[in-house]
């Protein structure tokens, strides 16, 4: 399938590749079909809408960003993406870029709940105070550069 990305390029990306959110993202609910391919700065990714080109977000494996990271999502919010199996998800947090040159941010208290078997997703929210909507992620790589885990 042929996509038009933010940046305006045409991108190929094959069905495995796409993603149809039935809730929408919060604030973005109108839009339920998404491309995710590989950014130029690994390990970001692109989730690119295919329902509007102008929509794209930037997203990250939250396990990169916080090694403790944990999500706790009852079993019924993700029987609606017909998650039955821990084996079937993977989890993203969507990153900010803001303007200014303030910390770079990853959402670990609102992340992206994918089941691989269908590629039907879901964002949560989380219910401990532990994650935040800014998390430095710039940061948190720096330090985990520092110690060698690379």
């Amino acid at each position: 399938m042929d996509v038009r990305t933010k940046s305006g390029t045409t991108i190929q990306v094959q069905g495995k590749d796409l993603l149809e959110i039935p809730e929408g993202l919060f604030g973005f609910e109108e839009y339920k079909n998404y491309a995710i391919y590989e950014s130029e700065y690994p390990p970001f990714m692109w989730m690119q809408s295919t329902d509007e080109s102008s929509l794209a977000f930037l997203i990250v494996d939250p396990f990169l960003v916080a090694e403790d990271y944990e999500l706790d999502v009852d079993d019924k919010a993700l029987a609606k993406i017909g998650i039955s199996n821990p084996a079937e998800v993977c989890v993203m947090a969507i990153v900010t870029i803001p303007a200014g040159g303030t910390p770079v941010t990853a959402n670990l208290q609102g992340p992206l709940v994918i089941n691989r078997s269908n590629n039907k997703a879901m964002q949560v929210i989380l219910n401990s105070n532990k994650w935040t909507t800014k998390h430095d992620i710039m940061k948190a790589l720096k330090a985990k550069d520092a110690r060698g885990d690379a």
